[in-house]
């Protein structure tokens, strides 16, 4: 097996650093957020996020073992080790991943404040200022997670007026790019398992992108969410029925597994496809890429590999010409390590933001005013992410922080 631990004696004393600690909180926002962080013996801390949900915080402490000693601005290197340990208990997708993901956005955000640079600057330097955010919205109630899973709301939420009066909402808001959820509970009403679209079904889904259209006009891109929900034929119908509407993209349509059949949709429609977070490293969309299956890319960076390894995924997108908007549904934390991310590559188009509903998102952080303003992140010249948590915030929604967190 590779041996991936430090085998190198050679570095200029300043950067002759150690790993002491890696600790985890869990912050309950309209997700479970997972908050990592990194200590070193040159007192500073490091502070990342993995993608939301259970197990996490175990399988960090796992990693703790073995990256303790460690020096955390190797950080490419060290995001192989944990993947290489990890390889036995399916280290090469899911959970392991997405925990391998949260210490290496902490590590990125560490080796910035040690070098006293921003980590967009450590990704390879600038290509933006300001960051555009596309923000994610529900009509009405129609949409609630607790602890994650699905829990639909009552099928009067679901009318075209109530996702017309979000979007405008949105724009009062600021935002000029949004995507609403497509899937409805009427979906299931026929057959629950069988992802079949009916005739009707397909014409409440066109009304609902009618009047979301109508009431944006020019003012803003729209797109939509199916949730991989769909068989092909269903998929082929809804997307060629949405043709019309001059969508940013239609989003998942079909489950995640199988690439050809991605491909075969593509084939089939004009409209704008995208896809890409239920996938995990640059392997997973070798496939995608090759074969013109998708129009925007959608990683999750806190789940796929982070920062490096969206990075060397977005590479790959540039080749093909395709767009890179990264799925979030992170705190402040994971979107600013996100932000960066977009300020460093050539073809982001845009970030998504999945909390509009949790009133005290910004109070995470300690800052005055604002991540998101006008519908855009600006990029911080300070150290970093650049940002610092609000730890009496943390602890006033935590549902777990380890002992040593904060220390």
């Amino acid at each position: 097996m590779r041996d991936y631990a430090n085998h190198e004696h050679h570095r200029a004393p300043e950067r002759d650093v150690r790993i002491t600690g890696i600790d985890t909180a869990v912050v309950s926002g309209n997700f479970d957020w997972n908050l990592v962080r990194i200590h070193t013996d040159a007192g500073v801390t490091g502070t990342g996020e993995a993608y939301r949900g259970a197990a996490i915080p175990e399988i960090i402490d796992y990693i703790a073992a073995f990256l303790v000693g460690e020096n955390p601005l190797d950080v490419e290197r060290l995001f192989r080790r944990m993947v290489q340990e990890l390889s036995g208990h399916g280290g090469t997708t899911g959970k392991v991943v997405t925990a391998a993901s949260g210490v290496e956005t902490a590590l990125w955000d560490c080796a910035g404040k040690l070098l006293d640079l921003p980590v967009y600057q450590l990704l390879g330097g600038k290509f933006r200022d300001e960051i555009p955010v596309y923000v994610d919205l529900h009509a009405g109630d129609a949409y609630a997670v607790d602890h994650g899973f699905t829990q639909y709301g009552d099928e009067e939420a679901y009318t075209p007026e109530a996702y017309a009066d979000t979007a405008e909402r949105a724009l009062e808001l600021g935002y000029d790019a949004m995507k609403f959820d497509l899937d409805m509970p009427r979906d299931n009403e026929s057959d629950p398992m069988n992802g079949r679209l009916s005739a009707a079904d397909v014409a409440a889904k066109v009304d609902v992108v009618d009047a979301v259209v109508d009431a944006v006009g020019d003012r803003a891109e729209v797109a939509f969410d199916c949730h991989w929900d769909y068989t092909i034929d269903s998929a082929k119908r809804l997307a060629r029925a949405l043709e019309p509407y001059g969508l940013l993209w239609l989003e998942d349509a079909i489950p995640p597994e199988n690439a050809a059949a991605q491909r075969e949709l593509a084939r089939s429609t004009s409209t704008p496809l995208a896809t890409g977070e239920n996938r995990f490293r640059v392997h997973e969309f070798r496939e995608l890429l090759a074969e013109f299956t998708v129009d925007v890319l959608t990683p999750d960076p806190t789940t796929v590999g982070g920062l490096a390894e969206s990075k060397a995924i977005a590479n790959r997108a540039e080749e093909q010409y395709i767009p890179f908007a990264p799925h979030n549904v992170c705190s402040p934390v994971g979107t600013m390590a996100v932000a960066h991310l977009c300020g460093a590559i050539p073809n982001a188009a845009y970030l998504e933001f999945h909390a509009l509903e949790v009133d005290w998102w910004d109070d995470l952080i300690a800052r005055s005013g604002s991540l998101i303003d006008d519908g855009t992140i600006v990029v911080p010249e300070a150290p970093g992410y650049g940002i610092e948590l609000n730890e009496s915030v943390v602890r006033e929604h935590a549902k777990h922080v380890d002992d040593g967190f904060f220390d």
